[in-house]
Protein backbone atom coordinates (compact mmCIF):
# COMPACT_ATOMS: atom_id res chain seq x y z
CA UNK A 1 0.00 0.00 0.00
CA UNK A 2 1.24 3.33 -0.76
CA UNK A 3 2.36 5.49 1.95
CA UNK A 4 0.04 8.19 1.30
CA UNK A 5 -2.79 5.71 1.93
CA UNK A 6 -1.36 4.60 5.16
CA UNK A 7 -1.78 8.14 6.36
CA UNK A 8 -4.56 8.41 5.34
CA UNK A 9 -5.53 5.13 6.97
CA UNK A 10 -4.74 6.45 10.44
CA UNK A 11 -5.84 10.10 9.89
CA UNK A 12 -9.54 8.17 9.52
CA UNK A 13 -9.27 6.80 12.99
CA UNK A 14 -8.35 9.24 14.93
CA UNK A 15 -10.91 11.50 13.18
CA UNK A 16 -13.76 8.70 13.41
CA UNK A 17 -12.70 8.20 17.26
CA UNK A 18 -13.24 11.64 18.04
CA UNK A 19 -16.27 12.81 16.01
CA UNK A 20 -17.74 9.02 17.26
CA UNK A 21 -17.33 10.43 21.04
CA UNK A 22 -18.97 13.71 19.59
CA UNK A 23 -22.15 12.63 18.19
CA UNK A 24 -22.47 9.52 20.86
CA UNK A 25 -22.09 12.10 24.20
CA UNK A 26 -24.87 14.78 22.07
CA UNK A 27 -27.62 11.62 21.95
CA UNK A 28 -26.94 10.95 26.21
CA UNK A 29 -27.00 14.66 26.98
CA UNK A 30 -30.83 14.11 27.84
CA UNK A 31 -30.39 11.05 29.83
CA UNK A 32 -27.19 12.63 31.48
CA UNK A 33 -29.33 15.37 32.59
CA UNK A 34 -32.14 13.33 34.44
CA UNK A 35 -29.87 10.68 35.50
CA UNK A 36 -27.29 13.04 37.31
CA UNK A 37 -30.39 15.39 37.99
CA UNK A 38 -28.77 18.29 37.24
CA UNK A 39 -29.95 21.63 34.73
CA UNK A 40 -29.54 21.96 31.33
CA UNK A 41 -27.14 25.16 31.67
CA UNK A 42 -24.69 22.51 34.01
CA UNK A 43 -24.88 19.63 31.61
CA UNK A 44 -24.11 21.27 28.88
CA UNK A 45 -20.24 21.71 30.22
CA UNK A 46 -20.05 18.34 29.09
CA UNK A 47 -19.83 19.17 25.51
CA UNK A 48 -18.72 22.34 26.03
CA UNK A 49 -15.57 21.52 27.96
CA UNK A 50 -14.49 19.40 25.67
CA UNK A 51 -15.23 21.59 22.46
CA UNK A 52 -13.55 24.90 24.99
CA UNK A 53 -10.15 22.88 25.25
CA UNK A 54 -9.85 21.66 21.90
CA UNK A 55 -10.73 25.21 20.49
CA UNK A 56 -8.24 26.88 23.08
CA UNK A 57 -5.31 24.52 22.18
CA UNK A 58 -5.38 23.57 18.03
CA UNK A 59 -3.55 26.46 17.14
CA UNK A 60 -0.87 25.56 19.78
CA UNK A 61 -0.49 21.86 18.55
CA UNK A 62 -0.97 23.12 14.94
CA UNK A 63 1.92 24.88 15.43
CA UNK A 64 4.23 22.45 17.77
CA UNK A 65 3.65 19.62 14.78
CA UNK A 66 5.45 22.44 12.32
CA UNK A 67 8.09 22.55 15.10
CA UNK A 68 8.58 18.76 15.91
CA UNK A 69 6.79 16.92 13.43
CA UNK A 70 3.21 16.14 13.28
CA UNK A 71 4.10 11.93 14.11
CA UNK A 72 5.05 13.34 17.74
CA UNK A 73 2.05 15.26 17.94
CA UNK A 74 -0.30 12.65 16.80
CA UNK A 75 1.32 10.29 19.22
CA UNK A 76 0.90 12.15 22.37
CA UNK A 77 -2.97 12.89 20.92
CA UNK A 78 -4.02 9.37 20.79
CA UNK A 79 -2.81 8.60 24.17
CA UNK A 80 -4.51 11.45 26.07
CA UNK A 81 -8.05 10.95 24.10
CA UNK A 82 -7.86 7.08 25.07
CA UNK A 83 -7.23 8.15 29.10
CA UNK A 84 -9.17 10.17 28.88
CA UNK A 85 -12.17 8.24 27.60
CA UNK A 86 -11.54 6.15 30.83
CA UNK A 87 -11.80 8.29 33.53
CA UNK A 88 -15.06 9.62 31.59
CA UNK A 89 -16.48 6.34 32.14
CA UNK A 90 -15.62 5.68 35.42
CA UNK A 91 -16.57 9.23 37.00
CA UNK A 92 -18.72 9.48 39.63
CA UNK A 93 -19.76 12.89 39.28
CA UNK A 94 -20.61 15.86 36.74
CA UNK A 95 -17.22 17.52 38.05
CA UNK A 96 -14.74 14.43 36.95
CA UNK A 97 -16.84 13.85 34.43
CA UNK A 98 -16.40 17.52 32.86
CA UNK A 99 -12.56 17.36 34.16
CA UNK A 100 -11.93 14.06 32.09
CA UNK A 101 -13.89 15.99 29.21
CA UNK A 102 -11.31 18.16 29.55
CA UNK A 103 -8.28 15.71 29.09
CA UNK A 104 -10.07 14.46 25.97
CA UNK A 105 -10.48 17.69 24.55
CA UNK A 106 -6.45 17.98 24.71
CA UNK A 107 -6.19 14.80 22.75
CA UNK A 108 -8.73 15.41 20.53
CA UNK A 109 -7.00 18.97 19.96
CA UNK A 110 -3.48 17.17 18.97
CA UNK A 111 -5.26 15.18 16.59
CA UNK A 112 -7.58 17.32 15.25
CA UNK A 113 -4.66 20.15 14.74
CA UNK A 114 -2.64 17.43 12.47
CA UNK A 115 -5.27 16.29 10.50
CA UNK A 116 -5.88 17.77 7.48
CA UNK A 117 -2.17 18.55 7.27
CA UNK A 118 -1.05 15.08 7.59
CA UNK A 119 -3.19 14.70 4.10
CA UNK A 120 -2.14 17.73 2.05
CA UNK A 121 1.55 16.26 3.33
CA UNK A 122 1.43 13.70 1.26
CA UNK A 123 -1.61 14.16 -1.20
CA UNK A 124 -0.71 15.50 -4.83
CA UNK A 125 -2.53 19.31 -4.96
CA UNK A 126 -4.50 17.81 -8.09
CA UNK A 127 -5.62 14.98 -5.14
CA UNK A 128 -6.26 17.06 -2.27
CA UNK A 129 -10.42 17.46 -2.86
CA UNK A 130 -10.80 14.71 -2.91
CA UNK A 131 -8.77 13.14 -0.53
CA UNK A 132 -10.38 16.02 1.67
CA UNK A 133 -13.50 14.32 1.00
CA UNK A 134 -12.64 11.25 1.84
CA UNK A 135 -11.42 12.88 5.34
CA UNK A 136 -15.21 14.30 5.08
CA UNK A 137 -16.83 10.78 4.58
CA UNK A 138 -14.97 9.48 7.85
CA UNK A 139 -15.98 12.52 9.63
CA UNK A 140 -19.85 11.13 8.72
CA UNK A 141 -18.57 7.56 9.14
CA UNK A 142 -18.07 8.31 12.98
CA UNK A 143 -21.05 10.43 13.43
CA UNK A 144 -23.43 8.47 11.85
CA UNK A 145 -21.85 5.09 13.90
CA UNK A 146 -22.33 7.33 17.24
CA UNK A 147 -26.00 8.19 17.06
CA UNK A 148 -26.78 4.62 16.08
CA UNK A 149 -24.10 3.09 18.76
CA UNK A 150 -25.43 5.64 21.74
CA UNK A 151 -28.81 4.88 21.18
CA UNK A 152 -28.15 1.19 21.35
CA UNK A 153 -26.20 1.58 24.33
CA UNK A 154 -28.28 4.05 26.44
CA UNK A 155 -31.20 1.62 25.70
CA UNK A 156 -29.53 -1.52 26.93
CA UNK A 157 -26.25 -0.22 29.53
CA UNK A 158 -25.85 3.18 31.33
CA UNK A 159 -24.37 6.66 29.43
CA UNK A 160 -21.20 5.52 31.23
CA UNK A 161 -20.55 2.82 28.84
CA UNK A 162 -20.39 5.46 25.62
CA UNK A 163 -17.50 6.26 26.70
CA UNK A 164 -15.43 2.90 26.71
CA UNK A 165 -16.08 2.11 22.77
CA UNK A 166 -12.66 4.69 22.42
CA UNK A 167 -10.80 2.79 24.14
CA UNK A 168 -10.36 -0.17 21.74
CA UNK A 169 -9.62 2.14 19.07
CA UNK A 170 -7.15 4.38 20.48
CA UNK A 171 -5.31 1.15 21.52
CA UNK A 172 -5.49 -0.10 18.20
CA UNK A 173 -4.21 3.25 16.80
CA UNK A 174 -1.65 3.72 19.12
CA UNK A 175 -0.40 0.23 17.70
CA UNK A 176 -0.71 0.90 14.60
CA UNK A 177 1.17 4.10 13.91
CA UNK A 178 4.41 2.68 14.45
CA UNK A 179 4.15 1.15 11.04
CA UNK A 180 2.95 4.56 9.01
CA UNK A 181 5.12 7.18 11.14
CA UNK A 182 8.87 6.13 10.94
CA UNK A 183 10.84 8.91 12.71
CA UNK A 184 8.89 12.68 13.10
CA UNK A 185 11.71 14.22 15.19
CA UNK A 186 12.40 18.08 15.62
CA UNK A 187 11.66 19.78 12.26
CA UNK A 188 13.31 23.46 12.87
CA UNK A 189 15.13 24.99 15.30
CA UNK A 190 12.19 27.69 16.03
CA UNK A 191 10.41 27.69 19.76
CA UNK A 192 6.86 27.21 20.66
CA UNK A 193 5.12 30.56 21.79
CA UNK A 194 4.48 30.31 25.14
CA UNK A 195 2.70 33.82 25.32
CA UNK A 196 0.96 33.19 21.96
CA UNK A 197 -0.66 29.52 23.46
CA UNK A 198 -1.94 31.38 27.19
CA UNK A 199 -2.76 34.77 25.56
CA UNK A 200 -5.27 32.53 23.25
CA UNK A 201 -6.12 30.29 25.38
CA UNK A 202 -7.37 33.13 27.66
CA UNK A 203 -9.06 34.38 25.39
CA UNK A 204 -11.52 31.50 24.00
CA UNK A 205 -12.09 30.82 27.25
CA UNK A 206 -13.24 34.26 27.83
CA UNK A 207 -15.35 34.43 24.88
CA UNK A 208 -17.44 31.12 25.52
CA UNK A 209 -17.54 31.47 29.41
CA UNK A 210 -19.11 35.02 28.36
CA UNK A 211 -21.87 33.68 26.06
CA UNK A 212 -22.81 30.53 28.21
CA UNK A 213 -23.65 32.96 31.23
CA UNK A 214 -24.53 35.94 29.20
CA UNK A 215 -28.45 35.10 30.30
CA UNK A 216 -27.59 34.32 33.63
CA UNK A 217 -25.54 37.17 34.31
CA UNK A 218 -26.59 40.37 32.52
CA UNK A 219 -24.72 42.50 30.24
CA UNK A 220 -24.05 44.84 32.35
CA UNK A 221 -23.04 42.86 35.86
CA UNK A 222 -19.47 42.66 36.92
CA UNK A 223 -19.08 39.39 35.95
CA UNK A 224 -20.90 40.16 32.58
CA UNK A 225 -18.26 42.86 31.88
CA UNK A 226 -14.95 41.64 33.24
CA UNK A 227 -15.01 38.08 31.12
CA UNK A 228 -15.82 40.17 27.85
CA UNK A 229 -13.16 42.50 29.00
CA UNK A 230 -10.68 39.80 30.08
CA UNK A 231 -10.88 38.25 26.39
CA UNK A 232 -10.20 41.30 24.62
CA UNK A 233 -6.94 41.95 26.83
CA UNK A 234 -5.96 38.60 25.99
CA UNK A 235 -6.57 39.73 22.29
CA UNK A 236 -4.74 42.53 22.43
CA UNK A 237 -1.61 40.75 24.10
CA UNK A 238 -2.06 37.76 21.40
CA UNK A 239 -1.66 40.38 18.61
CA UNK A 240 1.47 42.34 20.03
CA UNK A 241 2.84 39.21 20.82
CA UNK A 242 2.42 37.91 17.27
CA UNK A 243 4.03 41.12 15.63
CA UNK A 244 7.03 40.45 17.95
CA UNK A 245 7.93 37.29 18.60
CA UNK A 246 10.47 36.03 16.01
CA UNK A 247 8.34 32.37 15.73
CA UNK A 248 4.47 33.43 16.62
CA UNK A 249 2.00 31.20 17.76
CA UNK A 250 0.11 32.23 14.85
CA UNK A 251 1.54 33.96 11.55
CA UNK A 252 -0.45 37.02 11.05
CA UNK A 253 0.76 37.10 7.31
CA UNK A 254 -1.96 34.73 6.91
CA UNK A 255 -4.97 37.43 7.03
CA UNK A 256 -3.43 38.85 4.03
CA UNK A 257 -4.80 36.09 2.26
CA UNK A 258 -7.86 36.94 1.50
CA UNK A 259 -8.72 32.71 0.77
CA UNK A 260 -7.42 31.67 3.90
CA UNK A 261 -9.34 34.07 6.00
CA UNK A 262 -12.98 34.56 4.51
CA UNK A 263 -13.39 30.38 4.37
CA UNK A 264 -12.39 30.17 7.77
CA UNK A 265 -14.51 32.87 8.88
CA UNK A 266 -17.81 31.17 7.07
CA UNK A 267 -16.56 27.33 8.28
CA UNK A 268 -16.98 29.25 11.75
CA UNK A 269 -20.27 30.54 10.74
CA UNK A 270 -21.49 26.83 9.28
CA UNK A 271 -20.13 25.22 12.44
CA UNK A 272 -22.41 27.52 14.64
CA UNK A 273 -25.42 27.12 12.52
CA UNK A 274 -24.97 23.53 12.69
CA UNK A 275 -24.51 23.01 16.17
CA UNK A 276 -27.92 24.60 17.01
CA UNK A 277 -29.41 21.80 15.41
CA UNK A 278 -27.23 18.87 16.68
CA UNK A 279 -27.37 20.55 20.30
CA UNK A 280 -31.19 20.77 20.40
CA UNK A 281 -32.59 17.86 18.47
CA UNK A 282 -31.91 15.05 21.18
CA UNK A 283 -34.12 17.21 23.52
CA UNK A 284 -37.11 17.58 20.65
CA UNK A 285 -37.29 14.01 20.03
CA UNK A 286 -36.83 12.53 23.96
CA UNK A 287 -38.80 15.20 25.44
CA UNK A 288 -41.55 16.26 22.95
CA UNK A 289 -41.71 13.63 20.77
CA UNK A 290 -41.36 11.16 23.58
CA UNK A 291 -38.30 8.57 21.15
CA UNK A 292 -36.44 5.94 23.29
CA UNK A 293 -33.08 6.18 23.56
CA UNK A 294 -32.05 4.27 20.22
CA UNK A 295 -35.10 5.87 17.92
CA UNK A 296 -33.51 9.34 18.98
CA UNK A 297 -29.78 8.07 18.16
CA UNK A 298 -31.47 6.36 14.63
CA UNK A 299 -33.29 9.29 13.77
CA UNK A 300 -30.04 11.53 14.55
CA UNK A 301 -28.00 9.44 11.72
CA UNK A 302 -29.87 11.01 9.27
CA UNK A 303 -27.82 14.52 8.54
CA UNK A 304 -24.47 12.49 8.77
CA UNK A 305 -25.50 9.76 6.23
CA UNK A 306 -25.54 12.60 3.78
CA UNK A 307 -22.04 13.09 4.71
CA UNK A 308 -20.87 10.11 3.88
CA UNK A 309 -22.04 9.88 0.34
CA UNK A 310 -21.99 13.83 -0.85
CA UNK A 311 -18.43 14.91 0.94
CA UNK A 312 -15.92 13.14 -1.36
CA UNK A 313 -18.54 14.15 -4.51
CA UNK A 314 -18.27 17.93 -3.53
CA UNK A 315 -14.67 17.19 -2.41
CA UNK A 316 -14.06 15.77 -6.06
CA UNK A 317 -16.07 18.16 -7.92
CA UNK A 318 -14.36 21.26 -6.38
CA UNK A 319 -10.86 20.08 -7.81
CA UNK A 320 -12.55 20.61 -11.44
CA UNK A 321 -14.78 23.31 -10.41
CA UNK A 322 -13.76 25.38 -7.90
CA UNK A 323 -15.22 25.55 -4.65
CA UNK A 324 -17.15 29.25 -3.68
CA UNK A 325 -20.65 28.10 -5.51
CA UNK A 326 -20.38 24.48 -3.86
CA UNK A 327 -19.96 26.35 -0.35
CA UNK A 328 -22.55 28.92 -0.94
CA UNK A 329 -25.32 26.32 -2.15
CA UNK A 330 -24.44 23.93 0.60
CA UNK A 331 -25.00 27.05 3.25
CA UNK A 332 -27.69 27.81 1.98
CA UNK A 333 -29.15 24.65 2.01
CA UNK A 334 -28.79 24.50 5.61
CA UNK A 335 -29.92 27.50 6.05
CA UNK A 336 -33.35 26.22 4.85
CA UNK A 337 -32.93 23.17 6.70
CA UNK A 338 -32.96 25.09 10.16
CA UNK A 339 -35.89 27.49 8.93
CA UNK A 340 -37.93 24.85 8.04
CA UNK A 341 -36.88 22.86 11.36
CA UNK A 342 -38.60 26.30 13.07
CA UNK A 343 -41.76 25.28 12.10
CA UNK A 344 -41.89 21.74 13.14
CA UNK A 345 -44.52 20.35 16.01
CA UNK A 346 -44.72 17.24 17.64
CA UNK A 347 -47.38 15.94 15.87
CA UNK A 348 -46.08 16.43 12.14
CA UNK A 349 -44.33 12.89 12.17
CA UNK A 350 -40.89 11.39 11.50
CA UNK A 351 -41.34 11.90 7.43
CA UNK A 352 -41.01 15.86 8.48
CA UNK A 353 -38.41 15.53 10.80
CA UNK A 354 -36.01 13.34 8.55
CA UNK A 355 -36.48 15.67 5.87
CA UNK A 356 -35.34 18.63 7.32
CA UNK A 357 -32.38 16.85 8.78
CA UNK A 358 -31.33 15.13 5.51
CA UNK A 359 -31.21 18.37 4.06
CA UNK A 360 -29.23 19.64 6.70
CA UNK A 361 -26.95 17.00 6.33
CA UNK A 362 -26.85 17.71 1.90
CA UNK A 363 -25.97 21.11 2.89
CA UNK A 364 -23.11 20.68 5.26
CA UNK A 365 -21.79 17.91 3.00
CA UNK A 366 -21.59 20.42 0.35
CA UNK A 367 -19.50 22.76 2.27
CA UNK A 368 -17.01 21.21 4.14
CA UNK A 369 -14.66 19.18 1.88
CA UNK A 370 -14.35 22.33 -1.14
CA UNK A 371 -13.84 24.66 2.02
CA UNK A 372 -10.74 23.02 3.44
CA UNK A 373 -9.40 21.74 -0.01
CA UNK A 374 -9.04 25.90 -0.38
CA UNK A 375 -8.30 26.92 2.67
CA UNK A 376 -5.24 24.62 2.98
CA UNK A 377 -4.08 25.09 -0.50
CA UNK A 378 -4.29 29.21 -0.24
CA UNK A 379 -1.07 29.25 2.01
CA UNK A 380 2.52 28.44 2.11
CA UNK A 381 3.36 24.27 2.81
CA UNK A 382 5.51 25.54 5.74
CA UNK A 383 2.76 27.08 7.03
CA UNK A 384 -0.14 23.88 6.93
CA UNK A 385 0.54 23.11 10.17
CA UNK A 386 -0.79 26.85 11.65
CA UNK A 387 -3.09 26.60 8.81
CA UNK A 388 -4.78 23.20 9.79
CA UNK A 389 -5.49 24.47 13.15
CA UNK A 390 -6.93 27.55 12.44
CA UNK A 391 -9.66 25.22 10.33
CA UNK A 392 -9.66 23.00 13.32
CA UNK A 393 -9.72 25.78 15.95
CA UNK A 394 -12.58 27.44 13.43
CA UNK A 395 -14.68 23.83 13.61
CA UNK A 396 -14.23 23.86 17.02
CA UNK A 397 -15.07 27.60 18.06
CA UNK A 398 -18.25 27.57 16.09
CA UNK A 399 -19.59 24.19 17.94
CA UNK A 400 -18.79 25.54 21.18
CA UNK A 401 -20.63 28.96 20.24
CA UNK A 402 -23.27 27.28 18.37
CA UNK A 403 -23.77 24.77 21.80
CA UNK A 404 -24.15 28.24 23.91
CA UNK A 405 -25.90 30.29 22.09
CA UNK A 406 -28.42 27.65 21.60
CA UNK A 407 -28.00 27.36 25.25
CA UNK A 408 -28.58 30.48 26.46
CA UNK A 409 -31.62 31.34 23.61
CA UNK A 410 -33.76 27.64 25.01
CA UNK A 411 -32.80 28.61 28.91
CA UNK A 412 -33.65 32.53 28.36
CA UNK A 413 -37.24 31.90 26.76
CA UNK A 414 -38.14 28.72 28.78
CA UNK A 415 -37.45 29.77 32.12
CA UNK A 416 -39.26 32.83 31.42
CA UNK A 417 -42.53 30.92 30.22
CA UNK A 418 -41.86 28.07 33.41
CA UNK A 419 -40.68 30.30 35.85
CA UNK A 420 -39.65 27.34 38.17
CA UNK A 421 -39.66 24.55 36.30
CA UNK A 422 -36.11 23.39 34.89
CA UNK A 423 -35.91 21.23 31.83
CA UNK A 424 -35.17 18.46 34.19
CA UNK A 425 -38.22 18.07 35.78
CA UNK A 426 -39.61 18.28 31.88
CA UNK A 427 -43.42 16.71 31.79
CA UNK A 428 -45.27 16.28 29.09
CA UNK A 429 -47.85 19.38 29.52
CA UNK A 430 -44.59 21.62 29.52
CA UNK A 431 -44.28 21.06 25.76
CA UNK A 432 -45.63 24.16 23.78
CA UNK A 433 -43.13 25.69 26.14
CA UNK A 434 -40.57 23.61 24.86
CA UNK A 435 -41.15 24.49 21.38
CA UNK A 436 -41.14 28.31 21.66
CA UNK A 437 -37.39 28.01 22.76
CA UNK A 438 -36.84 25.34 20.17
CA UNK A 439 -38.38 27.32 17.54
CA UNK A 440 -36.03 30.75 18.76
CA UNK A 441 -32.84 28.35 18.82
CA UNK A 442 -33.93 27.03 15.20
CA UNK A 443 -34.72 30.86 13.31
CA UNK A 444 -31.44 31.88 14.82
CA UNK A 445 -29.39 28.93 13.52
CA UNK A 446 -31.07 30.07 10.01
CA UNK A 447 -29.99 33.83 10.43
CA UNK A 448 -26.62 32.39 11.04
CA UNK A 449 -26.66 29.98 8.04
CA UNK A 450 -27.89 33.00 5.92
CA UNK A 451 -25.14 35.29 6.83
CA UNK A 452 -22.40 32.45 6.04
CA UNK A 453 -24.02 32.46 2.66
CA UNK A 454 -23.40 35.87 2.23
CA UNK A 455 -19.50 35.50 3.47
CA UNK A 456 -18.58 32.13 1.02
CA UNK A 457 -19.88 34.59 -2.10
CA UNK A 458 -17.73 37.82 -0.31
CA UNK A 459 -14.34 35.77 -0.51
CA UNK A 460 -14.28 35.64 -4.45
CA UNK A 461 -13.39 32.37 -6.41
CA UNK A 462 -9.60 30.83 -5.91
CA UNK A 463 -6.97 31.20 -8.47
CA UNK A 464 -4.17 28.63 -9.81
CA UNK A 465 -1.95 29.67 -7.97
CA UNK A 466 -3.70 28.77 -4.53
CA UNK A 467 -4.31 25.26 -6.23
CA UNK A 468 -1.03 24.61 -6.39
CA UNK A 469 0.71 25.52 -2.93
Amino acid sequence: MEKKWQVFGLVAVSIFMSTLDSSIVNVALPYMMQDLTETMGTIQWVVTVYLLTVSSFLLTFGRLSDIRGRPMVYRMGFGFFTIGSFFCGISGTVAWLILARAVQGIGASMLMACSPALIVDVFEPEHRGRALGLVGACVAAGLTTGPMAGGLLLEYFSWRSIFFINIPVGIFALAARGGVFNGGGRKTDESLDLTGCISLACLVCCLIVSLVHAGDWGVFSFKGLFFPGAGILAGLVFVRNARRSPSPLFDLKLLEIRLFVMPLVASLVLFMALFTLIFMMPFYLSLACGFSPAQTGMTMIVPFLFLIVVSPVSGSLADRLGSRGLCGAGMGCLALALFLLGGLTPEQGLLNVLLRLALAGFGTAMFISPNAAVIMGAVPADRRGIASGAVATARNLGMVMGVAISSSIFTYTFTRLAPGGGLDQFQPEMTPLFMAGFRRVMLAGAFMAGLGVFITFARGAENKACQKN
